[in-house]
């Protein structure tokens, strides 16, 4: 089955419900008077759900599967801070185990995922060649010569750089003065005017 929104995926799915389970838990006290821990976890659980979807909107398989290495790590941020907060008491042995699983579980499903993309094959990256029926595509040509016209690649050029023969020209003619002087208008100006 092929995923047409990112809120399709179970990746997703599950690092979302992850994400409102740690919102629950720092909307409470005495979790919600520690700014530092609830700035630290809430951008790390933020992080997983909305790289995954970054990442899908990119369309390209190995760039999602690189969206996804940031995704995981966002979720393994959010475990540690999971951690903190049981050392802390701010949750109990229960509530971190539950929160901790369902890291895992969204961890298991991302990398999997990442596994998959990392098996696709990648689109070429090519650009429509105009005045071609219905836009497809062809492939570029990559003749090192046809950039730089040097028959032989990575070879100096034996002509050294010239100077200009009238410095301070940038052509080799000069520039022309105008030789009438500007003259400024006599009559102000009005504000519908431009």
């Amino acid at each position: 089955m092929v995923a047409r929104h990112y809120r399709e995926l179970v990746c997703w799915q599950l690092s979302n419900d992850l994400k409102r389970r740690v919102y629950a838990i720092i909307d409470k006290p005495p979790v919600s008077r520690d700014f530092e821990f609830c700035r630290q976890i809430r951008g790390s659980a933020r992080g997983a759900p909305r790289t995954i979807s970054e990442g899908f909107g990119r369309f390209r398989p190995l760039e999602f599967a690189r969206y996804l290495e940031f995704a995981r790590a966002s979720l393994l941020e959010t475990q540690n801070h999971l951690d903190d907060a049981l050392d802390n008491k701010y949750i109990t042995d229960e509530t971190h185990h539950e929160l901790f699983k369902l890291a895992d579980r969204a961890i298991g499903a991302t990398t999997k995922l990442q596994q998959y993309l990392n098996t696709c094959k990648e689109p070429p990256r090519q650009g429509r060649e105009p005045g071609t029926p219905n836009g497809n595509l062809k492939p570029r040509p990559r003749n090192p010569q046809s950039r730089t016209g040097n028959p032989e690649p990575r070879t100096r050029n034996p002509e050294p750089r010239t100077r200009n023969p009238k410095p301070g020209t940038r052509n080799s003619e000069p520039r022309a003065k105008n030789s009438e002087p500007r003259t400024k208008n006599s009559e102000p100006r009005t504000k519908n005017e431009p």
